[in-house]
C-alpha cells in the first residue's frame, strides 16, 4: 500500500460516496438516499491520497447478530496496490471485536472480489443458501 495513503473510520460524504462508486463499476446510489443511509454505518473505512477518496467499505446491520458487509470499492487507477485487503483488514478487525459468538457476516460478492473475500475466511453459500436481492427504481 502506498505510504502517503491516510485511513480512515468515518464515512464518506455523499457526494464522493456516490462518484468513487460509480467509478469503481458499483452500482449508482442516490445522494439523498445517501445522505440518511451513510450515517447509521455500524464502522466504515476510508483510504485517502492528498485528500481525493480512493477507497471505501462499510459494515451495516444490527451490531449484535449481523452484520453485513458492502460498499468495497478501490478507485481503477489505484486498483492492485493491495488497497482492497487494507480494506478487508480494517473491516475484518472492526469484526473481530464487534461480532458475538454466533454472528452472522453476509456480503455480496462479484467476480473476482470473491477471491479477496475468501482471503478473510468468506466462504460461498451455495448450494444450500444463495445471495437475492430486491432493488427498487
Amino acid at each position: 500500500m502506498k505510504q502517503d495513503v491516510t485511513i480512515s473510520h468515518e464515512p464518506p460524504a455523499a457526494e464522493e460516496y456516490v462518484n468513487l462508486r460509480l467509478k469503481a463499476g458499483l452500482s449508482g446510489k442516490d445522494v439523498e438516499a445517501s445522505r440518511r443511509g451513510l450515517p447509521n454505518s455500524l464502522f466504515a473505512v476510508t483510504l485517502r491520497l492528498e485528500g481525493e477518496l480512493i477507497g471505501m467499505g462499510r459494515v451495516i446491520g444490527d451490531g449484535g447478530c449481523m452484520f453485513h458487509v458492502v460498499d468495497i470499492a478501490v478507485s481503477p487507477k489505484h486498483q492492485g496496490q493491495g488497497l482492497g485487503k487494507r480494506i478487508m483488514a480494517e473491516i475484518t478487525a472492526y469484526l473481530d471485536q464487534a461480532a458475538s459468538k454466533g454472528a452472522y457476516v453476509s456480503l455480496m460478492a462479484d467476480v473476482p472480489a470473491d477471491r479477496l473475500y475468501q482471503q478473510f475466511g468468506f466462504e460461498y453459500g451455495a448450494p444450500a443458501s444463495v445471495g437475492m436481492y430486491k432493488k427498487y427504481n
